[in-house]
Protein backbone atom coordinates (compact mmCIF):
# COMPACT_ATOMS: atom_id res chain seq x y z
CA UNK A 1 0.00 0.00 0.00
CA UNK A 2 1.47 3.32 -1.07
CA UNK A 3 1.72 5.93 1.70
CA UNK A 4 -0.39 9.09 1.67
CA UNK A 5 2.04 11.88 0.83
CA UNK A 6 1.26 14.97 2.88
CA UNK A 7 2.16 18.59 2.43
CA UNK A 8 2.00 21.12 5.26
CA UNK A 9 1.13 24.74 4.64
CA UNK A 10 2.41 27.12 7.38
CA UNK A 11 4.94 25.39 9.67
CA UNK A 12 3.89 26.81 13.06
CA UNK A 13 3.34 25.27 16.49
CA UNK A 14 0.33 23.13 15.53
CA UNK A 15 2.08 22.00 12.36
CA UNK A 16 4.96 20.63 14.46
CA UNK A 17 2.53 18.51 16.49
CA UNK A 18 0.84 17.33 13.32
CA UNK A 19 4.19 16.38 11.76
CA UNK A 20 5.25 14.53 14.92
CA UNK A 21 2.02 12.52 14.88
CA UNK A 22 2.34 11.93 11.14
CA UNK A 23 5.57 10.07 11.84
CA UNK A 24 3.62 7.50 13.87
CA UNK A 25 0.88 6.87 11.32
CA UNK A 26 1.46 3.84 9.10
CA UNK A 27 1.30 4.47 5.36
CA UNK A 28 1.65 8.23 5.71
CA UNK A 29 4.64 10.51 5.26
CA UNK A 30 5.50 14.18 5.06
CA UNK A 31 6.60 15.11 1.55
CA UNK A 32 6.51 18.90 1.35
CA UNK A 33 6.42 22.00 3.55
CA UNK A 34 5.59 25.55 2.53
CA UNK A 35 5.93 28.88 4.29
CA UNK A 36 5.90 32.47 3.11
CA UNK A 37 9.53 32.47 4.26
CA UNK A 38 11.76 29.73 2.82
CA UNK A 39 14.07 30.03 5.83
CA UNK A 40 11.20 28.68 7.97
CA UNK A 41 10.17 25.93 5.59
CA UNK A 42 13.63 24.47 5.08
CA UNK A 43 14.49 23.60 8.72
CA UNK A 44 10.99 22.22 9.26
CA UNK A 45 11.32 19.99 6.20
CA UNK A 46 14.77 18.86 7.31
CA UNK A 47 13.56 18.08 10.84
CA UNK A 48 10.75 15.84 9.61
CA UNK A 49 12.41 14.38 6.54
CA UNK A 50 10.34 16.12 3.85
CA UNK A 51 12.16 16.22 0.49
CA UNK A 52 10.47 19.45 -0.67
CA UNK A 53 10.52 22.90 0.95
CA UNK A 54 8.90 25.96 -0.61
CA UNK A 55 8.97 29.68 0.10
CA UNK A 56 5.46 30.35 -1.20
CA UNK A 57 2.14 28.56 -0.86
CA UNK A 58 1.62 28.79 -4.62
CA UNK A 59 4.72 26.65 -5.15
CA UNK A 60 3.43 23.98 -2.79
CA UNK A 61 0.45 23.13 -5.00
CA UNK A 62 2.85 22.48 -7.91
CA UNK A 63 4.64 19.73 -5.95
CA UNK A 64 4.54 16.57 -8.10
CA UNK A 65 4.27 14.18 -5.14
CA UNK A 66 1.29 15.34 -3.07
CA UNK A 67 -1.81 13.40 -2.06
CA UNK A 68 -3.13 15.85 0.57
CA UNK A 69 -2.31 19.18 2.20
CA UNK A 70 -2.72 20.08 5.86
CA UNK A 71 -3.40 23.82 6.23
CA UNK A 72 -2.15 25.23 9.52
CA UNK A 73 -2.12 28.93 8.72
CA UNK A 74 -3.92 31.50 10.95
CA UNK A 75 -7.74 31.59 10.73
CA UNK A 76 -7.72 34.49 8.30
CA UNK A 77 -5.87 32.45 5.68
CA UNK A 78 -7.94 29.26 5.74
CA UNK A 79 -10.37 30.32 3.03
CA UNK A 80 -7.72 31.56 0.60
CA UNK A 81 -5.32 28.66 1.17
CA UNK A 82 -8.01 26.00 0.96
CA UNK A 83 -9.26 27.36 -2.34
CA UNK A 84 -5.70 27.48 -3.66
CA UNK A 85 -5.33 23.75 -3.05
CA UNK A 86 -8.82 22.73 -4.15
CA UNK A 87 -8.50 24.57 -7.45
CA UNK A 88 -5.26 22.66 -8.03
CA UNK A 89 -7.14 19.41 -7.39
CA UNK A 90 -5.36 18.68 -4.10
CA UNK A 91 -7.30 17.18 -1.13
CA UNK A 92 -7.34 19.40 1.95
CA UNK A 93 -7.42 18.97 5.70
CA UNK A 94 -7.81 22.53 7.02
CA UNK A 95 -7.42 23.59 10.63
CA UNK A 96 -10.36 24.90 12.60
CA UNK A 97 -12.12 27.23 12.45
CA UNK A 98 -12.70 26.32 8.82
CA UNK A 99 -13.06 29.98 7.87
CA UNK A 100 -13.81 33.40 9.31
CA UNK A 101 -17.54 33.14 8.59
CA UNK A 102 -20.16 30.93 7.00
CA UNK A 103 -20.01 32.57 3.54
CA UNK A 104 -16.31 31.67 3.33
CA UNK A 105 -16.96 28.09 4.39
CA UNK A 106 -19.90 27.84 2.02
CA UNK A 107 -17.63 28.80 -0.88
CA UNK A 108 -14.97 26.30 0.20
CA UNK A 109 -17.57 23.53 0.31
CA UNK A 110 -19.02 24.56 -3.04
CA UNK A 111 -15.64 24.48 -4.77
CA UNK A 112 -14.72 21.13 -3.20
CA UNK A 113 -17.96 19.59 -4.40
CA UNK A 114 -17.73 21.14 -7.86
CA UNK A 115 -14.14 19.94 -8.26
CA UNK A 116 -14.95 16.59 -6.61
CA UNK A 117 -11.92 17.04 -4.33
CA UNK A 118 -11.70 15.84 -0.72
CA UNK A 119 -12.11 18.53 1.94
CA UNK A 120 -12.37 18.26 5.72
CA UNK A 121 -12.13 20.59 8.69
CA UNK A 122 -9.41 19.42 11.06
CA UNK A 123 -11.72 19.09 14.04
CA UNK A 124 -9.50 16.40 15.49
CA UNK A 125 -11.48 16.00 18.72
CA UNK A 126 -14.29 14.37 16.71
CA UNK A 127 -11.98 11.45 15.91
CA UNK A 128 -10.64 10.82 19.42
CA UNK A 129 -11.61 7.53 21.10
CA UNK A 130 -13.09 9.51 24.02
CA UNK A 131 -15.51 11.29 21.69
CA UNK A 132 -16.40 8.10 19.86
CA UNK A 133 -17.00 6.27 23.17
CA UNK A 134 -19.10 9.12 24.57
CA UNK A 135 -21.39 9.10 21.55
CA UNK A 136 -21.55 5.30 21.65
CA UNK A 137 -22.62 5.36 25.31
CA UNK A 138 -25.27 7.96 24.58
CA UNK A 139 -26.64 5.99 21.65
CA UNK A 140 -26.74 2.79 23.72
CA UNK A 141 -28.90 4.51 26.35
CA UNK A 142 -26.24 4.24 29.07
CA UNK A 143 -27.35 7.53 30.67
CA UNK A 144 -30.97 7.40 29.57
CA UNK A 145 -32.42 10.40 27.82
CA UNK A 146 -29.92 13.22 27.30
CA UNK A 147 -30.88 16.36 29.21
CA UNK A 148 -27.96 18.66 28.53
CA UNK A 149 -24.22 19.23 28.19
CA UNK A 150 -21.57 21.40 29.74
CA UNK A 151 -18.07 22.20 28.49
CA UNK A 152 -15.38 24.79 29.14
CA UNK A 153 -11.97 25.68 27.75
CA UNK A 154 -9.79 28.31 29.37
CA UNK A 155 -6.16 29.22 29.88
CA UNK A 156 -4.24 32.34 30.83
CA UNK A 157 -3.00 33.77 27.57
CA UNK A 158 -0.16 36.27 27.49
CA UNK A 159 -1.56 39.60 26.38
CA UNK A 160 0.16 40.74 23.20
CA UNK A 161 -1.91 43.08 20.99
CA UNK A 162 0.12 41.97 17.96
CA UNK A 163 0.05 38.25 18.76
CA UNK A 164 -2.33 35.68 17.36
CA UNK A 165 -4.60 35.43 20.42
CA UNK A 166 -5.58 39.09 20.75
CA UNK A 167 -4.93 40.58 17.31
CA UNK A 168 -8.18 41.23 15.44
CA UNK A 169 -6.30 41.42 12.13
CA UNK A 170 -5.27 37.78 12.67
CA UNK A 171 -8.78 36.65 13.65
CA UNK A 172 -7.92 36.67 17.35
CA UNK A 173 -10.29 36.14 20.25
CA UNK A 174 -11.25 33.28 22.53
CA UNK A 175 -14.35 32.26 20.59
CA UNK A 176 -12.73 31.35 17.27
CA UNK A 177 -9.57 29.98 18.86
CA UNK A 178 -10.94 27.76 21.65
CA UNK A 179 -14.68 28.48 21.95
CA UNK A 180 -15.17 26.34 18.87
CA UNK A 181 -14.46 23.27 21.02
CA UNK A 182 -17.34 23.68 23.50
CA UNK A 183 -19.64 24.59 20.60
CA UNK A 184 -18.52 21.45 18.79
CA UNK A 185 -19.31 19.40 21.91
CA UNK A 186 -22.85 20.72 22.13
CA UNK A 187 -23.37 20.19 18.41
CA UNK A 188 -21.97 16.63 18.47
CA UNK A 189 -24.33 15.62 21.28
CA UNK A 190 -27.44 17.78 20.73
CA UNK A 191 -27.26 19.11 17.18
CA UNK A 192 -28.47 22.55 16.12
CA UNK A 193 -30.07 24.59 18.94
CA UNK A 194 -33.38 26.39 18.72
CA UNK A 195 -32.03 29.41 20.63
CA UNK A 196 -28.67 30.84 21.63
CA UNK A 197 -27.62 33.52 24.10
CA UNK A 198 -24.08 34.73 24.71
CA UNK A 199 -22.10 37.41 26.50
CA UNK A 200 -18.44 38.35 26.38
CA UNK A 201 -15.62 40.24 28.08
CA UNK A 202 -13.59 42.14 25.51
CA UNK A 203 -9.88 42.91 25.41
CA UNK A 204 -8.43 46.31 24.55
CA UNK A 205 -7.90 45.10 20.97
CA UNK A 206 -11.64 44.59 20.47
CA UNK A 207 -11.71 40.79 20.44
CA UNK A 208 -13.34 38.61 23.08
CA UNK A 209 -11.13 37.53 25.98
CA UNK A 210 -13.94 35.43 27.49
CA UNK A 211 -17.30 34.28 26.16
CA UNK A 212 -20.14 32.42 27.83
CA UNK A 213 -22.92 30.70 25.90
CA UNK A 214 -26.29 29.18 26.76
CA UNK A 215 -28.00 27.09 24.08
CA UNK A 216 -31.47 25.55 24.28
CA UNK A 217 -32.92 22.64 22.34
CA UNK A 218 -36.34 21.03 21.91
CA UNK A 219 -37.54 19.11 24.96
CA UNK A 220 -36.02 21.59 27.45
CA UNK A 221 -32.50 20.34 26.76
CA UNK A 222 -29.60 22.74 27.27
CA UNK A 223 -25.90 23.46 26.82
CA UNK A 224 -23.76 25.63 29.11
CA UNK A 225 -20.49 26.55 27.40
CA UNK A 226 -17.62 28.96 28.01
CA UNK A 227 -14.13 29.86 26.83
CA UNK A 228 -11.54 32.33 28.07
CA UNK A 229 -7.96 33.55 27.73
CA UNK A 230 -8.16 35.16 31.19
CA UNK A 231 -8.15 32.16 33.53
CA UNK A 232 -7.17 28.53 33.68
CA UNK A 233 -10.43 26.60 33.87
CA UNK A 234 -11.04 22.87 34.52
CA UNK A 235 -11.42 22.06 30.79
CA UNK A 236 -13.98 19.34 31.44
CA UNK A 237 -16.96 18.19 29.41
CA UNK A 238 -20.15 16.57 30.66
CA UNK A 239 -23.26 14.97 29.25
CA UNK A 240 -26.20 14.84 31.66
CA UNK A 241 -28.88 12.19 31.30
CA UNK A 242 -31.96 10.95 33.14
CA UNK A 243 -30.04 7.87 34.32
CA UNK A 244 -26.48 9.11 34.67
CA UNK A 245 -23.63 11.40 33.68
CA UNK A 246 -20.66 11.09 31.34
CA UNK A 247 -17.59 13.11 32.32
CA UNK A 248 -14.73 13.53 29.86
CA UNK A 249 -11.54 14.15 31.84
CA UNK A 250 -9.38 17.29 31.45
CA UNK A 251 -8.40 18.55 29.02
CA UNK A 252 -11.49 17.13 27.47
CA UNK A 253 -10.82 18.16 23.86
CA UNK A 254 -7.67 16.01 23.89
CA UNK A 255 -8.58 13.64 26.74
CA UNK A 256 -7.52 10.04 27.09
CA UNK A 257 -10.24 9.03 29.59
CA UNK A 258 -13.91 9.40 30.46
CA UNK A 259 -16.08 8.22 33.33
CA UNK A 260 -19.62 6.90 33.16
CA UNK A 261 -21.56 7.53 36.37
CA UNK A 262 -24.90 5.74 36.34
CA UNK A 263 -27.05 6.78 39.29
CA UNK A 264 -26.82 4.22 42.11
CA UNK A 265 -23.92 2.33 40.50
CA UNK A 266 -20.13 2.40 40.79
CA UNK A 267 -18.49 4.77 38.30
CA UNK A 268 -16.86 3.14 35.28
CA UNK A 269 -13.81 4.74 33.69
CA UNK A 270 -12.72 4.11 30.11
CA UNK A 271 -9.09 4.87 29.25
CA UNK A 272 -7.54 5.28 25.82
CA UNK A 273 -3.79 5.71 26.19
CA UNK A 274 -1.84 6.95 23.21
CA UNK A 275 1.70 7.89 22.28
CA UNK A 276 0.70 10.80 20.01
CA UNK A 277 -0.70 14.28 20.53
CA UNK A 278 -4.00 12.96 19.18
CA UNK A 279 -3.84 14.26 15.61
CA UNK A 280 -3.00 10.75 14.45
CA UNK A 281 -6.67 9.73 14.48
CA UNK A 282 -7.74 12.34 11.96
CA UNK A 283 -4.65 11.64 9.86
CA UNK A 284 -5.54 7.95 9.74
CA UNK A 285 -9.16 8.79 8.91
CA UNK A 286 -8.19 11.05 6.01
CA UNK A 287 -5.94 8.32 4.65
CA UNK A 288 -8.83 5.86 4.73
CA UNK A 289 -11.17 8.34 3.04
CA UNK A 290 -8.71 9.08 0.25
CA UNK A 291 -8.01 5.42 -0.43
CA UNK A 292 -11.76 4.77 -0.57
CA UNK A 293 -12.22 7.62 -3.05
CA UNK A 294 -14.38 9.68 -0.70
CA UNK A 295 -14.57 13.45 -1.03
CA UNK A 296 -15.61 14.17 2.54
CA UNK A 297 -15.63 12.62 5.99
CA UNK A 298 -18.46 10.46 7.27
CA UNK A 299 -17.71 11.38 10.90
CA UNK A 300 -17.34 15.13 10.37
CA UNK A 301 -19.12 16.12 7.18
CA UNK A 302 -18.92 19.38 5.30
CA UNK A 303 -22.50 20.08 6.36
CA UNK A 304 -21.37 19.63 9.98
CA UNK A 305 -18.69 22.27 9.39
CA UNK A 306 -21.28 24.62 7.90
CA UNK A 307 -23.54 24.16 10.93
CA UNK A 308 -20.67 24.78 13.35
CA UNK A 309 -19.55 27.89 11.48
CA UNK A 310 -23.11 29.17 11.61
CA UNK A 311 -23.08 28.72 15.39
CA UNK A 312 -19.84 30.70 15.61
CA UNK A 313 -21.37 33.45 13.47
CA UNK A 314 -24.48 33.47 15.68
CA UNK A 315 -22.39 33.85 18.84
CA UNK A 316 -20.33 36.64 17.27
CA UNK A 317 -23.51 38.44 16.33
CA UNK A 318 -24.88 37.98 19.84
CA UNK A 319 -21.80 39.39 21.59
CA UNK A 320 -21.06 42.07 18.97
CA UNK A 321 -17.71 40.70 17.82
CA UNK A 322 -16.77 41.97 14.37
CA UNK A 323 -13.74 41.59 12.13
CA UNK A 324 -13.61 44.57 9.79
CA UNK A 325 -11.91 42.69 6.99
CA UNK A 326 -14.47 39.87 6.98
CA UNK A 327 -17.82 41.33 8.11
Amino acid sequence: MNPIRWGIMAPGRIAHKFAQDLRQVPNARLTAVASRDLSRAQPFAQEYGAPYAYGTYEELVTCPELDAVYIASPHIGHHEHTLLCLKAGIPVLCEKPFGMNRPQVKEMVRVAREKNVFLMEALWSRFLPTTLKTLELIQSGAIGEVLGVKADFGFQGTYDPLGRLFNAQLGGGALLDIGIYPLFWSYAVLGVPESLKASAVFSATGVDAATGMVLTYPGQRFAFLDCTFLARTPCEAYVYGTEGIIKVHPRWHESQALTLERYGEEPQTFSFERSTWGYSYEIEAVGEYLRAGKTESTLWTLDDSLHLMQLLDDVRREIGLRYESFD
